[in-house]
Order: C-alpha cells, then structure tokens, then sequence
C-alpha cells in the first residue's frame, strides 16, 4: 500500500518536473493536491470531495461522515463560528504513514473554535470545523493539505523517521474529527463500547447530578460495620485509569496506602459510590462518566472531558 502511495507521487513529481521545464514551477497548492490525491488513490479512499467554499479552493478534501443535530434550547441547526466554544475527538495520521495518532479517548479538545491554533492545532483543521464539518453532533474525515497544516517545518519531536514522534515537514493530514454535542450521550456510548465486562456493573443515578449515571462492582465484599460519610477519612489502596487501560494514578497500589478525607474529593461520582457502597474492606471498581468526574478541566495526565475508572481498596474508615 505504501509502495503504491509513493509511485503515484513519484509520477506526481515527474509531472512536476516537466512543467519546471517550461518554467512553469508548481506551487506548495500543486505539491499538496498531488499528495493528498495519491494518498486517496494508494489506500482506496471513496466519497472525498474537494472543499469549494474559497473561489480558489482551500485544499482540503473531506467526506461528511455523520449530520450535525439541533442542541437545545435552539430549534435550527447552528453553524459554529470563531466565538463558539467547541469540544471534539479526533484521529490524526500524515500521508506518509510514518504519524499516527488513532486514540478518540486521549485525542481531545475543548476550547473557543478561535483559539484551537493556540492550542497547536492546525489552522486548516479550523478552518474545515468552521466551513465543513460546521455543526455540534457533526463528523467527518478530513485532509488538511501541509500549507494549513504545519508547513516546512513539520510538528513534534525527535526524528520524523521515526513513527509516531514527528510529523514531518510538508506533509499533509488525514483527519477524523467528531464534534461533540452531548457528552451525556458521547460517554454513555463509550462506556457501552470500551467496557467489556459492563454487564457485571451496576448503574446508579448520581444524587449531585440527576439524569447522570455511574458504574459500581463490588470485587470483594467489606467487613466493616462503619459506613463511608461526608466527614469521613479513609485509609485506601487505588487505581485510577482511562477507558484504554492509561494509568493515570498508580502511585497508590500494593503496600502503599493513601489516607483521604472524603470531603477532599473532586471526584462527584466517585465520592458518592464510596459514600453509598464501601465499607472498611470493600474493593470496588467504579466507573465515572465525564459530567461526574472532572468534566472540561484537565488533571494531570487526564485529558478533557474524560471518562474514568477507578478501583479502591478501603482499609479502614474514621468519623
């Protein structure tokens, strides 16, 4: 496939270097459109068109993939502009192959449609949320030709030989990208296709935030007669993980035990689930949709809006 995707462009070049004979230099347009085309060709792609909304084309091809849907309290579709506030998954590979990026559960974004370039994000990729994909609930595959995408200079670090380190310098990029317009219904539907085991869990409606549910399993019955309050401090061993297995907190497993005062916790559904179902000696694996655990903030190594599981291990409980 690769092998294929070089001859195209190596024809590409040879095209160009015949117009250099007669003076006639192809532009980084030119070099892009006959990167991305050979790209399209080499893996099979259908259903790409090329952006038409500048008289002169952006350069971007891109295939709708899902609609956008009416958010209430509005009744029409809104069409997002630079002042929005837009929160999305994507996946992100350059034609090369030699950079991919395939995680929906650590690639994630919130923040005003106007700033994504601030957050080292790719003007085209901006620029086709705003003019293409354009709606909340909306997806679509897109690419990003390298002159709106990182340039000469490419992205990252280390050696772009390397996979998944660098992307190199004038490469163009294959995109998926969702815009997400619920993520009441995104995690629910993550939840139900990242957890295998789901059925042996049990949902519980959250009491901070009705209409919102967690996960509990019991894994090891407590002995203590002492109930988990509001006031309580416990001593605990736990893990706490994203939905593709990342630790993002191990420090306190095995022989080290954490003690936490329960009204220290950021954690709504994971506060409640320990409140309502642990004792001293209870091991038990929660897991916590978004709106229940740190919602649009970043912690650490957790990114925004991110679903979690957590598993404790109470040792002991004090008023």
């Amino acid at each position: 496939m690769r092998q294929r995707f070089f001859t195209l462009l190596l024809i590409s070049a040879i095209g160009f270097a015949s117009c250099r004979k007669d003076k006639n230099e192809p532009d980084i347009k030119q070099y892009d459109d006959a990167q991305i085309q050979a790209y399209i060709s080499s893996h099979g792609i259908t259903g790409m068109q090329k952006d038409t909304s500048k008289l002169d084309s952006s350069g971007i091809y891109y295939k709708l993939l899902l609609p956008g849907k009416i958010v209430p309290p509005a009744t029409t579709l809104q069409q997002l502009d630079y002042p929005d506030k837009v929160s999305f998954v994507f996946t992100l590979q350059s034609v090369d192959g030699k950079y991919i990026s395939s995680d929906t559960i650590q690639n994630r974004m919130e923040d005003y449609l106007g700033h994504l370039t601030s957050n080292i994000l790719p003007y085209g990729l901006q620029m086709a949320i705003r003019t293409i994909v354009k709606y909340k609930g909306a997806s679509a595959r897109l690419m990003i030709p390298s002159h709106l995408a990182y340039g000469v200079s490419g992205n990252g670090t280390g050696s772009s030989s390397n996979v998944n380190t660098k992307i190199a310098g004038n490469q163009c990029l294959d995109y998926y990208v969702h815009i997400i317009d619920s993520y009441k219904d995104y995690d629910m539907q993550l939840i139900q296709s990242r957890v295998s085991d789901l059925s042996t869990y049990t949902p519980v409606e959250s009491i901070a935030y009705p209409g919102y549910f967690y996960y509990y399993k019991i894994l090891t019955p407590g002995t203590g007669t002492d109930k988990i309050g509001p006031n309580s401090t416990i001593t605990a061993t736990y893990t706490g993980e994203l939905l593709n297995g990342t630790v993002f907190d191990g420090n306190n497993n095995g022989d080290n035990i954490a003690t936490q005062a329960i009204s220290s916790f950021a954690v709504t559904g994971l506060s409640e689930a320990l409140q309502k179902f642990a004792v001293a000696g209870t091991k038990i694996a929660v897991i916590i949709p978004s709106t229940l655990a740190y919602a649009n903030t970043t912690a650490g190594a957790i990114p925004t809006n991110s679903v979690l599981k957590f598993t404790y291990q109470v040792i002991t409980v004090t008023q």
